[in-house]
């Protein structure tokens, strides 16, 4: 959305033409539905990045409990998650992408509605997108792990992985032990990941 206003008149034109002529969606990234297991990076905003999630920390936990429960009912697998003050990422894979994403909906709408109430905000707008990244490869899979752990890190929100309590990373180091994670972590780096996603 960001890198959006950036553009030039005609660059914005040219990337209308581009998904146009591809058949992308126009305003929004294209839903990749499959019936097989899938990996899929899945991620949501909050309209302009406000950070409506991180009002308290009792709204981030319930946040978190509240998603992570609803992908857990059509997720044959959860790898990560990061939940910050205006964004969440969660890693998963799936034959059911189309029903994560209505039930996301679904708790889209409710939050909004509670949330709203709460900050005596009716009318405003709360959650921007949702969209999923399907994993290209065994490389793009474990970029996509490292860069959803080390979120909260990226953001500035925390210093190590484990100190957010808002993600799994804590009990990722645990279980998979910190040479194994070291070594995750330097053989598939982040470096500009998640960069302009949504030219394409």
């Amino acid at each position: 959305m960001y890198y959006w206003r950036s553009l030039s008149q005609d660059q914005r034109n040219a990337v209308s033409e581009y998904r146009r002529i591809n058949r992308l969606p126009k305003h929004s990234p294209p839903h990749f539905d499959s019936d097989t297991e899938t990996r899929y990076l899945l991620t949501a905003a909050c309209y302009e990045h406000k950070p409506i999630i991180g009002t308290s920390p009792e709204r981030m936990s319930e946040c978190e409990t509240a998603v992570i429960e609803l992908c857990a009912m059509f997720a044959t697998a959860i790898y990560a998650w990061c939940f910050l003050p205006n964004h969440f990422h969660v890693l998963l894979s799936t034959a059911r992408m189309s029903e994560v994403r209505a039930e996301l909906g679904r708790f889209n709408g409710r939050s909004a509605f509670k949330w709203n109430g709460e900050d005596d905000a009716r009318g405003r707008k709360v959650w921007h997108n949702c969209f999923e990244r399907k994993m290209r490869s065994e490389r793009h899979f474990f970029a996509s792990l490292n860069y959803v752990l080390n979120n909260a890190v990226h953001h500035g929100h925390a210093e190590k992985w484990q100190e957010w309590p808002w993600s799994n990373a804590a009990k990722y180091l645990e279980t998979m032990g910190e040479a194994e994670a070291k070594r995750i972590w330097l053989e598939y780096p982040v470096l500009d990941y998640g960069k302009k996603w949504d030219v394409f």
